[in-house]
């Protein structure tokens, strides 16, 4: 039942409105695993604090009367510099899942990434006709892997990204105080030879069932799917299977950055996989100055981990990235309406990112990257 003190998703004039919208109608366990993430959170925290603590110093008596917020990303033109970021079994936030998800996002002129978790197959995401990027995780049958590219090549897809900070799953303590578990109607169905519908028939896997352990039953079904071999001959491999544009996600240190252009890669993600690994870890807007810098240019760099706001778009591309992704505020907007939600988060952070634009004095994407910023002092809030 919804929180009658919770706006509606038509009330909502910022993400944050909607994040409340969907906490309303999501289940306990559901909300925790959507928002949580590992340890004590100190890392999911610090991403929001570190993007607040980048002040813009706008310019003044330029032309914004027209503002474009249109560029490209990875080659191929974006209505403005976002990307829907990889989330698995959005089926457990709105029975459509990321079919919804996928149209959203091609109505708004942006990528949607399809992650290896999906709970809808890919070809289906990919009919939907927008641009739709694969995420891979490496499996522990690296033949197993390199199909899954094959098969989302075929489907469609525009690009692959790798995932490249998961060699298991991050202990998120939320989870594993809830046990949580999957519904028997939401699995990763590009991991088995079931459709979205026959799967159920075939009975639950460890995803579905409670775990024994100090353990959520996703995390030990991924341990058991997922390689901890990953290394950059892998990355080679997989730079060798396909011509796509190959975008490694989940890069802090600078020198990784650097061995990634090396290899080959198109583009590199600085994330911290929005505080749901390491615990601890660097605030991704605050490793990614360094990273523009190592890689100078001979790749795209983006950033992800915490985006709430168009401002956070801007300071990004002040910051030298080339666009953002956007994981959790989609997913709210979908458990909170479903396609028209998720279009509204989309349309939302277009606003935004178009008012922080001209009020910047920035008639285009492009003058953006050459804002000044400073670090200031976090916000207080209360």
């Amino acid at each position: 039942m919804r929180d009658a003190a919770a706006p509606s998703l038509a009330d909502a004039r910022c993400l944050a409105d909607v994040e409340r919208a969907a906490a309303a109608v999501l289940p306990p366990d559901v909300r925790d695993f959507v928002a949580g993430g590992s340890g004590a959170e100190t890392t999911l925290d610090a991403n929001r604090a570190a993007l607040d603590r980048v002040f813009l110093v706008p310019r003044v008596l330029r032309d914004v009367s027209h503002c474009a917020t249109d560029t490209t990303l990875l080659g191929r033109p974006v209505r403005m510099p976002v990307a829907v970021a990889p989330v698995a079994y959005q089926r457990l936030v709105h029975p459509e899942g990321e079919l919804a998800a996928a149209r959203a996002a091609k109505a708004a002129g942006v990528p949607f990434t399809a992650s290896t978790l999906s709970s809808v197959p890919i070809e289906r995401i990919t009919a939907a006709g927008g641009t739709v990027w694969f995420q891979l995780y490496w499996l522990r049958e690296p033949g197993r892997a390199l199909d899954l590219v094959r098969g989302a090549e075929d489907a469609g897809a525009k690009a692959v990204m790798l995932t490249v900070d998961v060699p298991w799953m991050g202990r998120r303590l939320r989870d594993v105080r809830n046990r949580f578990t999957l519904p028997d109607h939401v699995r990763a169905v590009g991991l088995t030879a079931d459709t979205a519908d026959t799967a159920v028939a075939a009975g639950p896997t460890s995803a579905h069932r409670r775990p024994a352990g100090a353990a959520s039953a996703v995390a030990v079904h991924t341990a058991q799917a997922f390689s901890s071999a990953l290394t950059w001959s892998s990355v080679a491999a997989l730079r060798e299977r396909t011509r796509l544009p190959l975008l490694l996600k989940g890069v802090l240190a600078p020198e990784d950055a650097v061995r990634a252009a090396e290899c080959g890669v198109d583009a590199v993600v600085v994330s911290n996989h929005g505080g749901r690994q390491l615990d601890g870890a660097v605030p991704s807007v605050d490793a990614l100055p360094a990273v523009v810098s190592a890689v100078a240019g001979r790749c795209e760099v983006l950033l992800d981990s915490g985006v709430r706001r168009g401002t956070d778009v801007l300071r990004a591309l002040a910051l030298g990235a080339s666009g953002v992704l956007v994981g959790r505020p989609p997913l709210w907007g979908l458990a909170a309406g479903g396609e028209a939600g998720a279009r509204r988060v989309l349309e939302l952070l277009a606003e935004e990112f178009r008012d922080a634009l001209g009020l910047a004095g920035c008639a285009d994407v492009a003058s953006a990257g050459h804002l000044r910023t400073v670090r200031g002092p976090a916000r207080q809030d209360g």
